[in-house]
Order: structure tokens, then C-alpha cells, then sequence
């Protein structure tokens, strides 16, 4: 399963309904929502009220990352919000094997992400259950990064590590200066899901889907 999960922090807030409509248009089913804290991260985004009042618009899946401090105070608000799937960073969780229980006791698949120098073996006690692991390919925080290279030996070695553990059908999202040049060389490694914000919403975005859709196409 191939996804593009446009980056809804790089979207104009000005016209946000009409844009969230044209990539359900466009084809997109993702959505990917960073919930930033200022704590986690320097900077501060939005949370429960915004993803409130889009999930009455929208029926986009709602890939929500949270960038925060004990991510686990806020499973059941999400929940309440609309969030689909709920990601939290292994770095921020003082137990993420109860985190990522309390999110599918929630009805939400549960995913975990890493940042650039974590390493994978954090993962190994908790692949059961997790439905998704979010490699960041930039540190977190800001958008319009650049794509951190070194992290395509780290994509394909976590491919390499869910295939021999029998978790083949768990996906790799990678986030972090995703575009139509750098989807190929993620894809090839590995990614299946790719959170990309500038790359979708800067300029024309039909023609922007467009590119990473046919990126996906090659590889089917």
C-alpha cells in the first residue's frame, strides 16, 4: 500500500476546507496533522479544536503525529477529535508499550516514530503492536528542510528488520524534505508513506500529486 500524506502545516490556513477538498479530489486519502507542543519541539502548531472542526469537512484518513511531551495524556482526546491513526515518538514516551496499548484500546492504529539518531532496536519490544513506524528524515520541528541522506540506509534497514521479524505488512513513513525527487530514492529503500508538505502545497497541487503518484506507479 502506497500513501501520499500531505503535510497540512504546510497548507495556506487561509484556504484550508478548499484545499483538504482538492487533494480528496486529487485522489490523496491521507492526511498528515503534526501537533507540535513547543516542548518536544521549539515550535508550536495546533491541536484539538483545529482537528475538531476539519474532521466535520473532510473525509481524509487522519494521520495525526504527535510531537510532544508524554503523548499518552492526550490518547483519548484524539480519539474524541477524529484522529484515525496516532503516532508518538519513541523519545517521548516513559512507556510506550502502554501508550501504544491505550491507542488501539482507543479504536486508532498506533505508530511510533523516530527521530534521525535514534536507533531501531528501540522498536523491538514493541512491533507487536505498532501498525506504522515513522522514520523522521530531518529533525523534527520545522518545515522546508532538507532530506537528511544517511537516513536511506536507516529506511532500508528497518525494512530489512519488520520483514525478518514477520511484521512485512507493517508500513515505514518517512517525514522530512520529501519531494518528487527525494520520493523515488525513499520508495526504492523501502517507504511506503510519505509525508510531504512543500512538495505538495507549494505551487499547483494537481500537478504535485500528480508526481508522486506516478513515483508510486513505477514501483507497482
Amino acid at each position: 500500500m502506497y500513501q501520499l500524506a500531505p503535510s497540512m502545516l504546510s497548507a495556506d490556513f487561509n484556504r484550508l476546507g478548499e484545499q483538504l477538498a482538492l487533494l480528496e479530489q486529487c485522489g490523496c486519502q491521507w492526511l498528515h496533522i503534526d501537533v507540535m507542543d513547543g516542548m518536544f519541539v521549539p515550535s508550536i502548531s495546533f491541536g484539538m479544536p483545529v482537528i475538531s472542526s476539519i474532521r466535520k469537512e473532510s473525509g481524509l484518513f487522519f494521520d495525526v503525529h504527535m510531537m510532544v511531551e508524554d503523548p499518552g495524556r492526550y490518547v483519548e482526546e484524539m480519539k474524541k477529535s477524529g484522529a484515525d491513526m496516532l503516532t508518538v515518538h519513541a523519545e517521548a514516551c516513559r512507556h510506550l508499550d502502554r501508550t501504544l496499548q491505550t491507542i488501539h484500546e482507543c479504536g486508532m492504529q498506533a505508530a511510533v516514530a523516530l527521530n534521525p539518531a535514534t536507533p531501531l532496536n528501540v522498536l523491538d519490544y514493541v512491533l507487536d503492536k505498532t501498525d506504522m513506524v515513522l522514520l523522521m528524515t530531518v529533525n523534527p520541528g520545522f518545515g522546508g528542510q532538507s532530506y537528511l541522506s544517511a537516513m536511506t540506509d536507516k529506511i532500508r534497514s528497518l525494512r530489512k528488520k519488520l520483514d525478518e521479524a514477520g511484521y512485512r505488512e507493517t508500513s515505514i513513513e518517512v517525514d522530512g524534505g520529501i519531494n518528487s525527487e527525494t520520493a523515488g530514492l525513499v520508495l526504492e529503500a523501502g517507504a511506503n508513506i510519505l509525508v510531504a508538505g512543500s512538495g505538495v502545497f507549494k505551487g499547483d497541487i494537481p500537478s504535485n500529486v500528480a508526481q508522486f503518484q506516478e513515483k508510486f506507479n513505477q514501483r507497482k
